[in-house]
Formats: structure tokens, C-alpha cells, sequence
């Protein structure tokens, strides 16, 4: 029989996807922790959980006093900061976080990107849901800000320590920072799984330590516990006003971590991070606190670094030591926050296919992205060598944290109406109590954009530029390939009339869509004229969930002709593996041997000179972001010798 070339009722489309990943919601609830493993998993989470708030008394109550507030060393000063202090911790971090924010889980995972993830199915008008994925996605950008300062004014303050055990030390603090920050980020690629057993001893030690120095001083004047009285924080703003609010920017040092509380949930559950908070935490903290707060009304001039003044000679080196251990914890904690964010963004379609590697064989929230790691590491090191200080770095800390807190704040309210149910006024309560907190300090931070602020603003904008550019430019992509597809029944008739050869074997084409039949496979049958005995079309959907369970992670549906459209659904905290999929569809009466398996692919080169409604450098940005993305080859872990790529120009 004579086979003509097929011939489409218009042209074939000269688009392909810049990602193969779709997604649509579905809900899901975790398993409390009870007995044994409750307590484990609250041990762990100190080590995890915890390190970035632990080692806030390291700078934060220093930072009060910062010459720059001008609050003088008084008795009722004291007092005040204390009570400030306190109070931040009880309402942001109790109450807000703990007790509230917290409930708001998907699946059992946290974080601002889960939470974007959890009101997104909801209805409302477009302006509105665009308006509060911005404001998600913004919050996210400031949280890489803060996975890029966190360690930077970690370390540097620890190691600060050495001016006090000999001032001869102080030329060496910034090489030491650097020097400890980079063999930290070189390490990252051995993976977490390594270093993670030592990591709730450490913070075990360093919460004992810091509550017990704490409560030593404590001793010689209980009478600072006075401070647990709001009334010394509503005097404090009586008689120091403008002052007294610009000294919020470091009492919000003292809640920076909070997030984490957050964003780790998914790691440990809400009862070991809410048990280990009351049981150790949050007891160590304030003793310390207080025990800062007694030393300075005994010694005003300890205020210069009233955290390692509280040990005693003797014990200041191993104190040192001890703070530069729960510094690097700390620092790891947001690291391997940034590199979960990472990849919760690829998953979700908000940033181009990095490399992800898993790091654990038990743990799958344990990876490691050596782009993120390396960019992370750059923008540290000249932190350090730009501020040389932790008091310099205090004022990008206090931007990145407040920023973060409000917006989380403000899709809470939204949570609350949406899926709590709870009525306005009571939303409104709640959520406007946290926002006025919020917004007091971040306006007390903003002052200091001159000095610093500018940092976390800078690092937020360009991350959400990248975010929003790619999610756009992915949109338009798509859309315009779904438009142009050919249905399946076309594709068919085509298929019966014309009677291409069929050559033994399976052939996999990959697509980001689930209807309609894939560009790639059009230019595939355009240019060599046969097709594969057993064709699969394969979609990998990715959930508004962290996982998925086995049993809805595959949709096999049979259609003529010895294709199959097959579909696997992954949550965002998974990594698909494309030949693993494969495997499973022998489980359905398919063939597909891994001998015999063929795999194509599209890599288009855009061209940034279309009708497409975006920005021309948007456009060119979005076109260097699809250049330089991770080939879907290493992303979905396909065997390079099975992979026919087909390139062509993508008109945008």
C-alpha cells in the first residue's frame, strides 16, 4: 500500500513546553506522632527546627542598645527591652506561629510556598487570586533572602566571641567567617544524612548551656523577672517614644527562626515542634534573656556583647566553640530551607528544572541543589566581606524576616475565612492583631534601608522577577502549544487512512499537557515517517500536595492503535523518575521493556520576537532561564542513551 505524508488541517505547531510538568489540587492528612517517636522526633527537631532562633541571643539583645537607637543603659530601659522581648517571643512565636499558623497545613507540610499552594484551588476573582500569589511568591523571594543572610550573621557573630576571649583575635573574625562559612557550603553535597545525628545534641548542649548561664546571673537579681510585666514596654514607649521604636528592629532578631518553625513542619509534625518549643526552647531563651538583661543593670558596660560576658572566664573558649556549633546548625537549618523552597518552586512552575539530588536513602525531604548551594554561598561570603559585622547585618536580617512574618500573616487571613470558616470579625481579630505587630516591625527595620535594609529588597525583587518571568513565559508557552495541538480523533482518522509503518519496540513522548496529541510526536512522525508497535504518551502532573499515594500515582488509559496515555501525579515535594514510571505500566498490560524503550524529547530555542503579550526583556530573560534550565534527561533521571531530542525555533 502506497503511504502518503500526513497532512494536518493547518500548519504543525512549532511550539513546545518549556516544562513538562502540569498540576491540579488534592487533599490529604498526616498521621500524628505519639509515644516514643513523639519524642524523638521532638529531640530532632532542635536540631533542625530550632537553630536559627536559638542563637538570636547571640546579637539580639545587644543590638537594643546599638548606639544608633539611643536608648540609654537605664534600669527602666532594661526593663522595657526585656518586656519587648518577652512579649515578641509569647505572641509571634507561641501564639502565632505555634498555636495558629501552624494548623494551616498542607498535607502535613508548611512553609509560605505550601501555604500559596493551599488557598490557590479556592475561587475568587482573577485580580484577586494574581494579587495573593504575588504577595506568596514575593514572601518566598524574601525567604531566600533570608536563607542567604541567616548563615552569614550566624557565623560572624560567633565568631565575634574571639575579640572577647583575647581582642588580639578581632583581624582574624572575617577570614574565620568566611573560612567556616565556605567549608559549610562545600560539605553540602555529601548531604545532610551525614551530619544530621549531631545536630539535636549540639543544640541540645547549646539550650542547656545558654538557660543555665542564663539563670547563674539570674540569681544576683531575680528582680529583672519584673520584666514579664507588659506595662514596662508600654513605659518604655511613653518615655523614650521614637527611640523605643526604632529598637524594635532588634527585638525582632529575637523571633527570627519563626518560619522555620513553619517550614519544617512537614519534617517532624506539629506536636514535637510545639512540644520541644515549651519543654526547652522557649524556658532557655528567656532565662537567657533575663540573665543578659540582669548582668547589664549589674554592669551596664557589659551591654557591648552581654551574651559572652555571662560565662565565666574560664568557660568563655568552649562557650565560643559551642556558639560557632550551633551557628553552623543554624546556618544548615536554612540552607536546607532554601534547597527545599528550591525545589518546592521547580515542582510548582515557578522556576526552571535544577539539579536535585537526593542525599538520604530514608529521608526524602533530604536533597541537595548544587545551583542553589553555589549562589547561596557567593552571596554570603560577600556579605560577610561587605558588612564585617553582625551589627551591620542586623538591619538586612530585621527587613527579610519582618517582611516574610507579614505576608504570612496576610494569606493566614485568608485561610481562615476560606477553609476555617471563621467569620470576618474573628479573622479579622486575630489576623489584624498579627499584622499591626507585623507591620511595627518592619516599619522599624525600613529605617535602616540605607544602612543595609537595601539587601533582602534587592535579593526579593530579582528572586521574584525570576519567579513571576518563568511562570509567565511557561504560561503563554503552553497555552499557545494546547491551542495548536491536534485532537486525538484527527490525529486517528490520519493514522487509519495513511497507515504509517510501525518498527518494533516502545516509544515514550513526554508532554505537558494531558489532551490532544504532543508536538513532539507530530515532528517525530513528520520527519521519519513510521512510528514505534506500543506508543505512550506520558504526562507528569505535579499536585498542590507534598506527596502522593501509590494508589493515585498512576492513570494508564488505552486509546487505538497501540497508544497509551498514560498519566503519573507527583506531590511537590517528590522527584519523578521517568523510567520508574515506565516500569509500572507493564503493570497494566503494556510492554515496555527498558531494551526496547525510546524516549523523545523537544528542546526548543526561543525567539523572542512574537506576538506573545510580555515584555521583550522579560522575554529574552525567560528565553536565557529556558537555556540554561537542567535537561529533562537528568531532571526525570532518563537514561541518556535512550533519548532522541528534537530542537527546533520557538516563536514567542
Amino acid at each position: 500500500m502506497a503511504r502518503r505524508q500526513l497532512s494536518w488541517r493547518g500548519e504543525i505547531p512549532k511550539r513546545l513546553p518549556p516544562l513538562l510538568v502540569s498540576r491540579r489540587p488534592r487533599p490529604h492528612e498526616a498521621p500524628p506522632a505519639t509515644g516514643g517517636r513523639l519524642a524523638a522526633l521532638s529531640l530532632a527537631a532542635l536540631g533542625v527546627v530550632y537553630g536559627d532562633i536559638g542563637t538570636s541571643p547571640l546579637y539580639a539583645f545587644r543590638e537594643a542598645f546599638n548606639p544608633e537607637y539611643g536608648l540609654p543603659v537605664t534600669p527602666a530601659v532594661v526593663h522595657g527591652v526585656l518586656s519587648l522581648i518577652v512579649w515578641a517571643l509569647i505572641l509571634v512565636v507561641s501564639v502565632k506561629y505555634i498555636a495558629l499558623i501552624m494548623r494551616a497545613d498542607n498535607r502535613g507540610e508548611g512553609g509560605i510556598l505550601a501555604l500559596l499552594a493551599l488557598i490557590a484551588p479556592t475561587r475568587r476573582p482573577a485580580p484577586a487570586r494574581a494579587g495573593l500569589m504575588g504577595l506568596g511568591l514575593f514572601g518566598a523571594a524574601l525567604l531566600y533572602g533570608d536563607g542567604v543572610i541567616t548563615p552569614a550573621i550566624s557565623v560572624l557573630s560567633a565568631a565575634e566571641g574571639l575579640e572577647v576571649v583575647a581582642p588580639v583575635f578581632e583581624p582574624y573574625v572575617v577570614p574565620a567567617t568566611v573560612a567556616i562559612l565556605v567549608a559549610l557550603f562545600v560539605f553540602q553535597k555529601r548531604g545532610t544524612a551525614r551530619v544530621g545525628g549531631i545536630f539535636a545534641p549540639i543544640m541540645l548542649a547549646w539550650f542547656l548551656a545558654i538557660g543555665a548561664l542564663g539563670t547563674a546571673e539570674l540569681a544576683h537579681n531575680p528582680g529583672v523577672l519584673a520584666a514579664l510585666n507588659p506595662w514596662h514596654a508600654v513605659q518604655l514607649f511613653v518615655s523614650h517614644g521614637r527611640h523605643a521604636f526604632l529598637a524594635l528592629g532588634a527585638v525582632v532578631l529575637t523571633v527570627t527562626g519563626a518560619e522555620a518553625l513553619y517550614a519544617d513542619m512537614g519534617h517532624f509534625g506539629r506536636r514535637p515542634i510545639r512540644g520541644a518549643w515549651f519543654a526547652l526552647v522557649l524556658p532557655a531563651l528567656l532565662l537567657n534573656y533575663f540573665g543578659q538583661g540582669a548582668l547589664v543593670l549589674r554592669i551596664p558596660e557589659a551591654a557591648n556583647n552581654p551574651f559572652y560576658l555571662l560565662a565565666p572566664r574560664v568557660l568563655l573558649s568552649p562557650l565560643v566553640v559551642l556558639a560557632t556549633l550551633a551557628a553552623i546548625v543554624a546556618s544548615q537549618a536554612l540552607i536546607s530551607g532554601a534547597f527545599s523552597l528550591a525545589h518546592q518552586s521547580i515542582q510548582l512552575g515557578y522556576c526552571p528544572r535544577l539539579t536535585v539530588r537526593h542525599t538520604s536513602r530514608w529521608e526524602a525531604g533530604q536533597i541537595y541543589v548544587p545551583e542553589v548551594n553555589a549562589a547561596l554561598m557567593v552571596g554570603c561570603v560577600l556579605l560577610v566581606l561587605g558588612f564585617r559585622s553582625s551589627t551591620g547585618l542586623a538591619a538586612a536580617y530585621g527587613i527579610a524576616v519582618t517582611g516574610t512574618m507579614a505576608i504570612t500573616t496576610a494569606l493566614l487571613y485568608v485561610v481562615a475565612r476560606e477553609r476555617w470558616r471563621w467569620s470576618p470579625l474573628a479573622a479579622g481579630l486575630a489576623c489584624g492583631g498579627f499584622v499591626a505587630i507585623d507591620l511595627a516591625f518592619l516599619g522599624a527595620n525600613l529605617v535602616k534601608m540605607a544602612h543595609g535594609g537595601w539587601v533582602p529588597i534587592v535579593l526579593a525583587v530579582g528572586g521574584f522577577v525570576l519567579m513571576t518571568t518563568w511562570r509567565r513565559g511557561a504560561t503563554l508557552l503552553g497555552g499557545a502549544m494546547s491551542r495548536a495541538s491536534v485532537p486525538f480523533d484527527r490525529f486517528f482518522a490520519e493514522m487509519r487512512r495513511l497507515d504509517p509503518p510501525r518498527v518494533p519496540g516502545t516509544a515514550v513522548f513526554l508532554t505537558a499537557h494531558v489532551e490532544g496529541t504532543p508536538e513532539v510526536l507530530l515532528y517525530h512522525l513528520r520527519h521519519n515517517k513510521a512510528l514505534h508497535e506500543e506508543v505512550i504518551i506520558l504526562s507528569v502532573t505535579t499536585e498542590d500536595v507534598p506527596e502522593v499515594s501509590g494508589s493515585e500515582r498512576m492513570r494508564v488509559e488505552p486509546l487505538s492503535h497501540g497508544f497509551y496515555r498514560v498519566t503519573a501525579h507527583y506531590g511537590f515535594m517528590e522527584t519523578p523518575r521517568v523510567p520508574d514510571i515506565v516500569a509500572r505500566c507493564c503493570n497494566y498490560g503494556l510492554r515496555a521493556l527498558p531494551d526496547t524503550v525510546s524516549y523523545y524529547l523537544g528542546r526548543p530555542h526561543l525567539l523572542p520576537t512574537g506576538p506573545a503579550p510580555m515584555m521583550k526583556w522579560r522575554k529574552l530573560l525567560f528565553g536565557f532561564m529556558l537555556r540554561n534550565a537542567r535537561s529533562a534527561t537528568d531532571f526525570f533521571a532518563i537514561p541518556p542513551d535512550r533519548v532522541l531530542e528534537l530542537g527546533m525555533q520557538v516563536e514567542l
